[in-house]
């Protein structure tokens, strides 16, 4: 292990390499790069612990994970999305909490309040505005160095105050990337994996739910993902099974002995591997933003309004921009309703019949006058129909995606079009490459469908219940109760679709304000690059040199 001296003597040179980086995203206004040269600087001033980040997509066993890793439930689980917030757990002197706020606002809590804060049904759609939070336990001493960090699914951490959230990935130190064993390696998880490895070498994937799979399965399951992942990232990552139902002890123990005590026992070596690795990434980034800047500079000769023209051309118009991805996503969002009732009627009739069934069988256990009839109707209908409507929407939500994926499809290719027009005249012109990067987003589920029971009767007849001799008409009420259930269901089949459309559309539009910043981003980044070069020549290609020494010393 590194000693204190040396480690010192490594934060100084990494500071001085960062501080012409900082110049020169400064001088030629790199917006891409000022989050991550920020949290470069802050590691490499205060060595602060390792965040072991556990990432991955809704319902992957994140929160399942790390409840058995510390050896209790602290984190929310649960069959539908329910982590609501970042939440880190550390080494700590005694068991408490702080709760950290948009607003720099800190509140200290017990662990027993933690759901009020960190799951969607305490704190849904993060509306108490909590940025992080943060649990000191005395139990993981052994792991002092290190920081566990869990996320809510790919798709919150973009929905719940989306920039602050993309802006915490650069933060992570290790990353164990949570997939469900049961289903395939997605675009989304390599699209994470891309966006991961700017920023840290330690990825480790993590197949949880491996109870699903016989043993002949998951050894199947690993070499998919092994030659996958060669074969889109030419690269190799560490695999390891989990599950929390069976073998689980033997499944833990693996991954303490072969990730978290290595990395927590070589705390100062890692953290100084990860650091580096930060700064290569951004050195690398503010180098391909230079280049461009040299060859701009060199061709002081040139108007340099037609040569940002021939660079961006009209895709430098960010307000045309802005209305073309409008009319995109409104255009998809205008169909999300249509597609989910159409899916959903199949599913009307079957359930009218089978409440109706079941009204007949339970109303004659049923007793009472008019008023409480019509009360244990009101109540058997809402449960009822709750958890049938609730057992649809789990079972078939993916279903109602459509337009959701039409959108990010539609999405993707328009970025990718972006950059490939951007990157493609660079290189024509100026004969260096961009480095490139990678966009992904996902929608979060709703918790559960909003079940409403409307009035039974046309006038409140239950409240004359003392005038009506039920002997002789409770037939007669039974049938009408029977004869509700047709408008409840579609009611309430209109409720669910209105849900799930509010929800798909919000991410829809999520992705259009996330894929304009980043078009932004990027103009504002080349159009400085572009602008702010004449007479620069010596300055750009002094700092390229200060950069690369600076970078061969500490390779």
């Amino acid at each position: 292990m590194p000693s204190v001296e040396t480690d010192s003597a490594l934060q100084s040179r990494f500071l001085e390499i960062l501080g012409p980086i900082r110049d020169a995203v400064s001088r030629f206004h790199l917006v891409s790069l000022q989050r991550p040269l920020e949290v470069c600087e802050n590691l490499a001033a205060k060595t602060p612990l390792i965040d072991v980040a556990v990432l991955g997509q809704f319902k992957a066993g994140k929160s399942s994970f790390l409840n058995h890793f510390i050896g209790r439930t602290l984190l929310p689980v649960g069959v539908i999305p329910v982590t609501t917030v970042i939440t880190r757990i550390s080494h700590g002197p005694g068991e408490g909490a702080v709760v950290t706020h948009f607003d720099g606002i800190r509140e200290k809590i017990s662990l027993e309040r933690l759901e009020e804060y960190t799951s969607e049904a305490k704190n849904p759609n993060n509306d108490k505005n909590v940025a992080v939070v943060d649990i000191e336990l005395p139990t993981l001493e052994e792991y002092a160095g290190l920081r566990l960090v869990d996320t809510p699914g790919l798709g919150s951490v973009f929905k719940y105050h989306m920039e602050t959230s993309e802006n915490w990935l650069p933060e992570v130190g290790a990353a164990l990337l949570a997939i469900s064993a049961d289903r395939p390696l997605s675009e989304h998880d390599l699209a994470l994996i891309r966006e991961l490895l700017r920023y840290t070498p330690r990825i480790v994937l993590l197949l949880t739910k491996a109870d699903l799979l016989l043993q002949a399965q998951q050894d199947e399951v690993v070499r998919f993902f092994q030659e996958t992942l060669k074969r889109e990232l030419n690269r190799e990552f560490p695999i390891y099974l989990f599950s929390n139902r069976t073998d689980t002890e033997l499944f833990q123990h693996r991954i303490e002995t072969e990730i978290f005590r290595p990395l927590a026992r070589n705390r100062d070596a890692e953290f100084g591997r990860i650091l580096q690795y930060k700064i290569q990434s951004l050195a690398r980034n503010c180098r391909s933003y230079l280049d461009i800047a040299l060859q701009t500079s060199l061709r002081a000769d040139e108007d340099r309004q037609a040569l940002r023209d021939r660079i961006l051309g009209e895709k430098a118009n960010i307000t045309e921009i802005n209305e073309e991805l409008m009319i995109m996503t409104r255009e998809t969002c205008r169909h999300t309703r249509v597609n989910i009732d159409q899916y959903l009627n199949r599913f009307k009739k079957p359930l009218r019949e089978k409440l109706t069934a079941a009204l007949k069988g339970d109303m004659v256990a049923w007793e009472g006058n008019l008023w409480r009839l019509s009360r244990r109707f009101e109540e058997w209908l809402r449960e009822v129909l709750a958890e049938e409507l609730d057992g649809i929407s789990q079972r078939e939500h993916r279903h109602f995606y459509g337009t959701l994926l039409r959108a990010q499809s539609a999405l993707d290719r328009y970025l990718k079009s972006f950059r490939a027009v951007l990157e493609g005249n660079i290189e024509r012109i100026l004969g260096v490459r961009m480095a490139g990067a990678d966009w992904s987003v996902e929608v979060e589920e709703p918790s559960r469908p909003d079940i409403q029971i409307g009035q039974i009767f046309q006038f409140h007849f239950d409240l004359l219940w003392f005038l009506i001799p039920m002997a002789l008409f409770r037939g007669v009420f039974e049938r009408h109760f029977v004869d509700q259930i047709p408008h409840q269901v579609e009611v309430n089949f209109s409720r669910l679709s209105n849900s799930w459309e509010e929800r798909i559309n919000r991410a829809i539009e999520d992705m259009r304000k996330q894929a304009s910043r980043y078009i932004r981003e990027e103009i504002d980044t080349i159009e400085g690059v572009l602008s702010r070069t004449e007479g620069q020549t010596k300055t750009i290609q002094d700092l390229m040199d200060t950069i690369n020494r600076g970078m061969e010393a500490v390779s």
